[in-house]
């Protein structure tokens, strides 16, 4: 590791301890900590719903099992990029799997409320096909919903060390 390098990385640890530190003492997570944990909730969320619609409208499936099945995959795919994540820092598979339950599961069982909610209420869009605008404007409405509702959940969360704050210790 070059001298820059080294020094980049001992400064972020330096700021990471403090800000650990800051956020234990009741002060609460900052919002951009929130938003970054929401945002890679949401990735692994946003993958999951978008594939499990495509399949369900694709396949014809019945509106109820597209949702079950988009709830699903987005557990699935949020849970195995945290896992990645841990995976790497040397945990054993096992470990991996406790910590992205905890870190994910109340952020991506928030997300999945607001989305499937969100798609189910807009007219049309549980019938759009893949093909039809609505189909996708839903979809990225209810994802950018999700994002703007979870994060304060995953704010209050990270502030009591809950969430994606068991993540950090694996970074």
């Amino acid at each position: 590791m070059d001298h820059t390098a080294h020094h980049e990385h001992s400064e972020h640890h330096a700021h990471h301890e403090h800000h650990e530190h800051h956020e234990h003492h009741g002060s609460g997570a900052s919002w951009r900590a929130a938003a970054q944990a929401t945002l890679h909730c949401l990735t692994g969320c946003a993958i999951g719903e978008v594939l499990g619609m495509v399949i369900g409208t694709a396949a014809g499936l019945h509106n109820a099992t597209t949702v079950v099945l988009s709830i699903a995959l987005a557990f699935v795919f949020g849970y195995a990029l945290t896992m990645r994540g841990v995976l790497r820092a040397g945990l054993p598979l096992r470990q991996a799997l406790k910590v992205a339950l905890a870190a994910d599961t109340v952020s991506i069982a928030v997300m999945e409320v607001i989305d499937n909610t969100v798609i189910v209420a807009v007219p049309g869009a549980m019938d759009a096909g893949l093909g039809e605008f609505l189909f996708w404007a839903s979809l990225a409405l209810s994802l950018a919903l999700a994002f703007v509702l979870t994060t304060p959940v995953n704010r209050w969360m990270i502030g009591r060390g809950r969430g994606h704050a068991v993540v950090h210790a694996y970074h």
